[in-house]
């Protein structure tokens, strides 16, 4: 039985992932400051670094068999997982440049409630309780409340097409947690996000090539930016995250969902001058709201397919 104070340290280790997270829009934004990089670039790059850091983490851990042998026998499952996370995150990126961080990052995490609340409804063939209905309430009107306030042209040069590849970024990442479930109840978390997140970086370099230059930068701070993206904001918040699970009940995986939208709607709000007014306040507080809701009732486990709670994850850490 963990002590209170191994407790309350697993507990902050939760929190520090979540702001880790939350700095990832953030950090996209100062990249594209300092290089002219595509979103679909740095994707690659970022998914890139944290796949080298994850193959280090498990030659030192003794786990690189468990990821030869989970690509051997189940690669259908484990590649779509690795793909589906890969086009999230190069989605979520694209929303970030078109519509802001603080948009893109409240739409994608809210449509997850709406998305597993449906999909456990259409599974179970049955339909959803009123704690259910409240939460899919509050998530829509939360999401035309931060759309509504993006349509202001405030927050990104393409509001539009920011809102929709946030939309995308969010239903993929539901698709991936479909997915991965069967794969994470019999994989160790270490294991399955290497091997996902190696499947996803071969996805993305070739397309990130494809979509055209420049490739490269020798700007200082593009490139701190850049590792920072890779190994701090993926592999070490996945770190954090399951080494605090280990001395804290699987719920508090909530409050690094929670810390996500509000870290980076503060970061955006201090460090880009990004601004959603009354309306679009209200709006991410009914989003952050129904992610909790949706959270608590699924009653987390930290070990989705890919360790990423990059939005509303309730089962998936981005």
């Amino acid at each position: 039985m963990p002590t209170p104070l191994r407790q309350r340290a697993g507990l902050l280790q939760i929190c520090l992932a979540g702001v880790l997270w939350g700095t990832g829009g953030l950090a996209v934004q100062v990249i594209r400051e300092h290089a002219p990089l595509s979103a679909m670039t740095i994707s690659a790059y970022r998914t890139t670094i944290a796949a080298v850091v994850l193959l280090l983490a498990c030659v030192l851990m003794r786990q690189l068999g468990g990821v030869r042998r989970l690509l051997a026998e189940r690669p259908l499952p484990t590649v779509f997982v690795g793909l589906a996370t890969a086009a999230y995150q190069a989605l979520y990126f694209a929303s970030v440049v078109w519509v802001g961080v603080t948009v893109s990052t409240v739409v994608s995490l809210g449509v997850a409630p709406i998305a597993l609340t449906v999909r456990d409804a259409v599974r179970h063939r049955r339909r959803p309780d009123l704690v259910e209905v409240l939460t899919i309430v509050a998530a829509l009107t939360g999401l035309v409340l931060v759309s509504g306030s993006a349509g202001l042209g405030e927050t990104g040069p393409h509001p539009t097409l920011g809102v929709l590849a946030a939309v995308a970024s969010g239903s993929a990442y539901a698709v991936a947690t479909a997915v991965g479930e069967p794969l994470a109840r019999s994989t160790e978390p270490l294991v399955l996000t290497t091997a996902a997140t190696v499947v996803g970086a071969c996805g993305l370099v070739p397309v990130a090539l494809l979509a055209g230059g420049p490739y490269t930068t020798s700007d200082p701070v593009a490139l701190v930016t850049l590792f920072y993206l890779g190994a701090l904001t993926f592999a070490l918040a996945y770190a954090l995250l399951y080494s605090g699970l280990r001395t804290t009940s699987s719920s508090a995986a909530v409050v690094a969902t929670l810390c996500e939208p509000v870290t980076a709607a503060v970061a955006a709000a201090v460090f880009l001058d990004e601004r959603l007014g009354v309306w679009g306040i209200v709006g991410v507080a009914l989003v952050v709201a129904a992610i909790a809701g949706t959270a608590r009732e699924q009653h987390p486990t930290g070990a989705g397919p890919v360790a990423d709670p990059d939005p509303g994850r309730p089962r998936v850490t981005r």
